[in-house]
């Protein structure tokens, strides 16, 4: 996307229904016909699975959905389900994630493409139920794929891409899908809703690679000593490298097939002849086009670098897309304590062999769901402007109530 185009809005306007961000995903991943659902109600997810429990009970979705004590549970019950050839669906949030955070290693270890919404959410302590991204940013490293939306539609449309990715033969990966906690899964919008025909033309049904069978014993997970080890982990790190023109390839068929594109790994919005670049990721993108287009009518050349598919990081594209700015702004909403943020990190690793020297700076914000204003990002603008003549601070906390620290 350039200049204010945008391919990603509905075409077919007689489709669309206003619904629940929940509902719009629970009825995506119906018609992406999973086996087995398993999954653990917290907020702000559960309205998720409770719009598929409700599909299951109706006779709309045949699926076998499971209850179970909790999020270790339920990505675990996956875990035996694919093995056995299923199509897997759960989702989760916050301390949610973090209890599954051992079977996380497993499903991506024993190469299990389960897919699972992440309704982001901050992660305690202090308990706080709304949104920041704290909590899939901090499992980046875990082996799943993930992927981040920006509004509501993207989250239904990149349900369905997201099974095609992650059950190819070569990538064989699971996958987080990441829509923000409350901002989108609670809000009513405007979506056009899968046509269940088009979804099972797009998405064929499961043909895992390697299954149990009593017939044909395999073994799954299993022991690894220091002669294999680091070769499992190898085929794991290529099928990462892999994905990410897997994640494009997907994105674009999905175009011809729907008419919508968000970017396949990165999407720029006026970035092109941009001084200013924001790179972010989430349902802030949509507030930060509203303040970018404010900005240039003033005349200020300031554009967006929307970060779409987090894991595997997309070095290359970024680059490529912030090749011509003078500044780069990463705003996030995350904190690696001790460190920076998990974006900025990577993004200036991404740059560090290469010929770009354009300074970075980076910005937390909206932790535990603070808001972010369209005056908050033109503070950060003012601020990277500034940067241009010298870097005064390299990484701050936007907006630090300093009244009660």
């Amino acid at each position: 996307m350039s200049k204010g185009s945008d391919s990603s809005m509905p075409q077919n306007t007689a489709n669309m229904r206003v619904v629940e961000g929940s509902y719009a995903v629970a009825h995506a991943v119906m018609c992406c016909r999973p086996d087995v659902i398993s999954a653990y109600p917290i907020t702000p997810q559960t309205h998720i699975v409770e719009n598929l429990s409700q599909l299951v009970a109706d006779g709309e979705l045949d699926s076998a959905f499971l209850t179970v004590d909790s999020e270790f549970s339920a990505l675990s019950v996956l875990v035996g389900s694919t093995a056995c050839g299923g199509r897997g669906y759960s989702s989760t949030t916050s301390q949610g994630l973090a209890l599954m955070y051992e079977v996380l290693y497993n499903v991506s270890g024993m190469r299990l493409p389960i897919v699972m919404t992440v309704a982001n959410r901050a992660i305690g302590a202090p308990l706080n139920i709304w949104n920041d991204q704290q909590d899939s940013v901090g499992a980046r490293d875990v082996g799943w794929l993930q992927i981040y939306m920006e509004n509501v539609q993207e989250a239904v449309d990149a349900t369905l891409q997201a099974y095609k990715i992650a059950e190819d033969p070569e990538i064989q990966t699971p996958i987080m899908v990441c829509m923000d906690g409350f901002i989108l899964t609670h809000v009513y919008e405007p979506v056009e809703l899968l046509d269940k025909e088009k979804a099972r033309e797009f998405l064929p049904d499961f043909k895992p690679a390697s299954i149990l069978d009593p017939n044909n014993p395999l073994t799954f997970g299993a022991f690894a000593d220091p002669t294999t080890f680091t070769e499992f982990r190898y085929q794991q790190f290529a099928a990462h490298q892999k994905a990410l023109e897997k994640i494009e390839q997907v994105a674009r068929d999905f175009e011809r097939a729907f008419g919508r594109y968000y970017g396949g790994l990165v999407d720029s919005y006026y970035a092109e002849d941009a001084e200013v670049v924001l790179v972010t990721m989430g349902s802030i993108i949509g507030t930060i086009k509203d303040a970018i287009d404010e900005m240039r009518a003033e005349g200020i050349k300031v554009g967006l670098v929307k970060v779409r598919c987090y894991r595997p990081f997309p070095a290359a594209a970024l680059r490529k897309a912030l090749s011509g700015a003078k500044v780069i702004a990463v705003v996030e909403k995350d904190v690696s304590i001790g460190n920076e943020a998990g974006l900025v990190t990577d993004l200036k690793a991404s740059f560090y062999n290469s010929d770009i020297r354009t300074p970075i700076i980076g910005f937390v914000a909206g932790l535990g769901g603070r808001d972010i204003t369209i005056k908050d990002i033109r503070k950060m603008v003012e601020k990277a402007l500034a940067a241009e003549k010298g870097i005064e601070c390299e990484f701050e906390f936007l907006d630090l109530r300093k009244e009660i620290l």
